[in-house]
């Protein structure tokens, strides 16, 4: 079968390597057939790993397929199924896992495509705990997107910010992947959404989405405008994953005891905070990563009832770095997909 490797950094091949063994007792082998991008590819193929990796490593850490087949004893699959699967091999064992809190499992094995091989093969044997299958109407592309993509945000808007509906949210990067997300899940909330962008071009696709202010942060600064059109008040919600210098603008747009939630860093990881502004004005801050596998059902649950996710571009497995290219150029407005 095929698989595309990282063999150094920001070095990839595609190679012909053997298939997998037939699924075991309790795994599923499943066929890929879309690997969604997300900035962790990135980061990872820039070499920019937080953890011990060994080379070469089969990247994507976002994908959806088909089942090819089953193990002894499996029930509620069979060849042909579509699914989507998590990306981190947690233990299944330890509390957070039994409580459903995937994304803070004591013993994780990895994130897939990261750490440890992931999905950008032909086929892969997965535990049939972490596979999930998709409704019926779903492509397979727009599932591929359900695992990192809307389930980061299901998980930040809903179990961290405790997003409510008729507040007002500010979306940074609202033409990324999760940003885009994020748009559609406020406002199908019944929401006000404001959110920032690069270029006008991009501010004309976010209110297309439903965004009701698109403020462009190259020629305004965003906390200035947010603050003039909540009256001064502040948002109740920032959707923050860029981090940089923009964090403490991101808190002068919270109104008194407002909610931040985060989950990036592309701007930069370093930031310095008041915390005399911070206690004073009771701002709460989320830190938040992935998501469980709860969030991606739910997830699924609405591209199914029509939320789908915005494309940017499709590229073939050989043109993986290619669509790397296009998410670091930040041209990208939506998800980039790798079909098989």
């Amino acid at each position: 079968m095929r698989a595309l490797r990282l063999i150094a950094d920001r070095k990839l091949e595609l190679a012909e390597v053997s298939d997998p063994a037939p699924p075991g007792e309790a795994e599923v082998q499943v066929r890929i057939r879309a690997v969604a991008l997300n900035h962790l590819d990135l980061w990872g193929f820039r070499g920019m790993a937080f953890a011990k990796r060994q080379l070469p490593l089969v990247v994507g850490a976002e994908a959806a397929g088909e089942i090819a087949g089953v193990g002894k004893d499996v029930t509620g699959f069979k060849p042909g199924d579509k699914v989507v699967m998590y990306g981190a091999m947690t233990c299944g064992e330890c509390p957070a896992c039994r409580e459903g809190r995937d994304n803070l499992c004591e013993n994780v094995g990895g994130i897939m495509g990261f750490h440890i091989d992931g999905f950008a093969r032909d086929l892969v044997n997965m535990p049939v705990r972490l596979v999930i299958p998709v409704p019926d109407g779903v492509s397979l592309r727009d599932a591929s997107c359900a695992p990192i993509a809307f389930g980061t945000v299901e998980h930040m808007l809903f179990d961290n910010a405790k997003l409510k509906p008729g507040e007002t949210i500010l979306v940074h990067a609202g033409g990324s992947g999760i940003g885009s997300v994020a748009i559609k899940m406020a406002k199908t909330l019944g929401c006000t959404v404001i959110t920032t962008v690069g270029d006008d071009a991009k501010a004309e696709k976010a209110k297309a989405l439903g965004a009701d202010h698109v403020i462009n942060y190259k020629t305004e600064r965003f906390e200035g405008v947010t603050r003039k059109l909540t009256a001064k008040k502040g948002v109740d919600v920032v959707f923050e994953h860029v981090g940089g210098e923009g964090f403490n603008g991101s808190l002068l747009c919270l109104k008194r005891g407002g909610r931040l939630v985060t989950c990036g860093s592309t701007a930069g990881p370093t930031v310095t905070i008041n915390l005399m502004q911070l206690f004073q004005q009771q701002y709460k801050i989320f830190g938040s990563f992935g998501c469980a596998i709860r969030n991606i059902r739910d997830s699924l649950s609405k591209i199914a009832a029509g939320m789908t996710p915005v494309i940017d571009t499709e590229v073939a497995l050989a043109d993986f770095e290619k669509g790397l290219a296009r998410l670091e150029s930040r041209q990208v407005f939506g998800k980039v997909v790798v079909t098989f």
